[in-house]
């Protein structure tokens, strides 16, 4: 088993008590902190090491250097988390024990949170960064408070439409006080932004705003320090910084530079390195800090190792649902030529890299930009294509709510597809845990909307979606692999309203969708079996905004006790639409309706302690059902 190495306090202590020269103490602090953002992500199991790497040399100086009394740092960007708080930690401004709390469930979300000490605003859709300064300086102004407002972007950001939205007001009102950093390693999340949407002549493009623009190697602290010293002397006009950085800066494998040429993906995007890379990467660093300090006359470092976490293996079938996609979207565009596909720079974790390998000539690379994206579908449905979108279902929802609206006022078939959607993976936070999707497009006009609840439904939702819809469909799929417990019956077929029975049962009744709450529910039931005697019916109804009153009726039958079990915010959620039908219904006994969801924005942790803490794991549903 691979240790896990990090650096105990004590060191960073020395370092930020050593009498070095700024830019020598930067320089050991950063590959401290290195050390300690790989260990986070490592024990973690997920995280994004390019990017938190890249912004290193950015954050160190900044917050060993740079800010003063009233003076406010924040990332817009979200996946250099994991590197801003190893800066944070070792810089005294974050409890050291959080170390140990990447992505766990009261430690340190995915994506920043205000919830934790040092985060002054929360990410969200890429964009907000620039409005979230001027908001601030804005305040400052009417409080008739001084501070500079330090906002770090990534470059894959500039694609956003609001991001350039922002910048017009900023130059008009003059608001120097803002000092924007651009993280330009010039990768984004599937690969080079030059290949997914060119940014151009940013020098121009800046300038062009009214904002004063300099270029700098955001990996260098001398060029650093040198930009951020002239952006001091700037009055008039806010400043943007072209920081250009290298993904992966500090480790030789990681960094982007060492590509081998003609390699379409980047590796360290996100993810946990394998315990090989771990090794490697770590004793790398852990040389070159140790380098540093011999070079100052101070010891070297006293590494920490502690073992890792064993992870233990799902002991049933486990299903991918996206691979299912995949595999279903291929053959769906094998026989439907007019069939295109749109990307919202999430081809790997959408599942379509086949298509675009097969038909290269109907996929569309859209970048960071959903509004853009759905509504050029909305045009390619009115010329006679049929356009498949993709997105996070956290992205694409309510940032193209309206595109999608526009779509359906002009009748046209298009179908969207929202995948890592719901609770989990719990552990990149709210940002990314979709609970307010289904609410977002539910009363959209002649939408339809699905969700699988395991491989074999998968490909039946999207041939619904494709052949027999004749209006537009959101699919929402959930991206995490999952233990799937049950069978669907091989006579099971797609009827609109209608789902299926998994369990028998004659003293309560649940509804549920999707791999994750299907399958808990199912488990639920076989516990209540055993252990209870009790007969809970488990129905996998994957229509989210359409229940079919007879079929209801019948499955019900003469059950008093009905769940409804949703993966998203109650509000909003399939359960309303379930209440609202057993209302319709006006049977003539009292029925006792209860609904389990979310009632509040969602915990960062890991999966399965987020289900146990909402209670909607198995057990949870047991002692639920079984407390009436």
């Amino acid at each position: 088993m691979c240790p896990l190495y990090y650096i105990r306090k004590e060191d960073f202590t020395r370092i930020l008590d050593a009498e070095l020269p700024s830019i020598k103490q930067t320089q050991i602090f950063s590959v401290l902190a290195r050390i300690n953002t790989l260990y986070m992500i490592a024990r973690a199991g997920s995280g994004h090491i390019g990017s938190s790497f890249s912004s290193m040399e950015i954050f160190a100086w900044v917050y060993l250097n740079v800010l003063r009394e009233g003076d406010v740092f924040f990332s817009s960007k979200g996946h250099d988390a994991p590197g801003l708080y190893s800066v944070l930690i070792g810089r005294g401004l974050l409890e050291y024990e959080n170390i140990h709390k990447l992505r766990r469930l009261g430690g340190l979300p995915g994506h920043p949170d205000i919830g934790t000490p040092g985060i002054v605003a929360n990410t969200g859709s890429l964009g907000m960064g620039v409005s979230k300064a001027k908001g601030m300086v804005l305040a400052n102004q009417l409080d008739g408070r001084q501070g500079q407002v330090y906002m770090l972007a990534g470059d894959g950001e500039l694609q956003e439409g609001q991001f350039w939205e922002s910048l017009l007001s900023a130059a008009n009102r003059k608001l120097d006080q803002i000092t924007v950093i651009v993280d330009h390693n010039k990768i984004q999340s599937d690969t080079w932004i030059k290949d997914v949407s060119d940014l151009g002549d940013l020098e121009s493009k800046f300038k062009s705003y009214g904002w004063h623009f300099q270029r700098c190697n955001g990996n260098s602290l001398e060029s650093l320090e040198k930009a951020i010293n002239v952006a001091k002397t700037i009055k008039g006009k806010p400043q943007v910084i072209l920081a250009d950085t290298v993904k992966g800066c500090g480790v030789s494998f990681m960094e982007s530079t060492s590509i081998p040429e003609g390699e379409v993906f980047y590796k360290y995007h996100s993810g946990a390195p394998s315990p090989e890379q771990y090794e490697s990467a770590t004793k790398e660093l852990i040389n070159k800090a140790d380098a540093l300090l011999k070079e100052v006359g101070m010891q070297p470092l006293n590494i920490t190792m502690v073992e890792r976490e064993v992870v233990v293996a799902p002991k049933g079938k486990v299903q991918k649902l996206i691979a299912a996609y995949e595999k279903a979207l291929l053959e769906v565009g094998s026989r439907r030529t007019n069939l295109v596909v749109q990307d919202a720079d999430l081809m790997i974790d959408c599942g379509l890299l086949s298509f675009k390998n097969s038909y290269p000539q109907r996929f569309f690379e859209c970048g960071i930009a959903e509004q853009d994206m759905i509504s050029q579908a909305g045009a390619l449905a009115l010329k006679g294509k049929l356009p498949v979108s993709h997105s996070f279902a956290c992205f694409l929802a309510p940032r193209a709510n309206e595109q999608i609206y526009n779509n359906a006022s002009e009748k046209s078939k298009c179908i969207y597809v929202g995948s890592l959607a719901g609770l989990l993976p719990a552990g990149p936070g709210h940002s990314h845990q979709s609970v307010r999707d289904i609410s977002a497009l539910r009363g959209m006009p002649g939408l339809l909307m699905l969700e699988p609840c395991c491989e074999k439904e998968v490909a039946m939702v999207l041939d619904y979606a494709v052949d027999t819809n004749p209006n537009s469909t959101y699919i929402r799929l959930v991206s995490i692999p999952y233990e799937i417990p049950f069978v669907l019956p091989s006579d099971y077929g797609l009827k609109e309203g209608e789902g299926i029975c998994l369990t028998e049962g004659h003293d309560a009744v649940i509804f549920a969708y999707g791999p994750v709450m299907v399958s808990e529910a199912y488990k639920a039931a076989k516990i209540l079996e055993s252990d209870h005697g009790f007969g809970l019916k488990v129905v996998n109804l994957p229509w989210l905004n359409a229940v079919n009153l007879e079929w209801l009726d019948a499955t019900i039958g003469s059950i008093n006790e009905v769940y409804a079990l949703d993966n998203h915010l109650l509000s909003g959620g399939q359960g309303e639409i379930i209440g609202n039908a057993i209302a319709r219904l006006a049977l003539p006994r009292k029925v006792d309706f209860v609904q389990f969801g979310l009632t509040e924005i969602p915990e960062c942790g890991q999966n399965q302690e987020i289900l146990m803490y909402y209670r909607l794991d198995s057990v949870g549903l047991v002692s639920r059902i079984l407390e009436g």
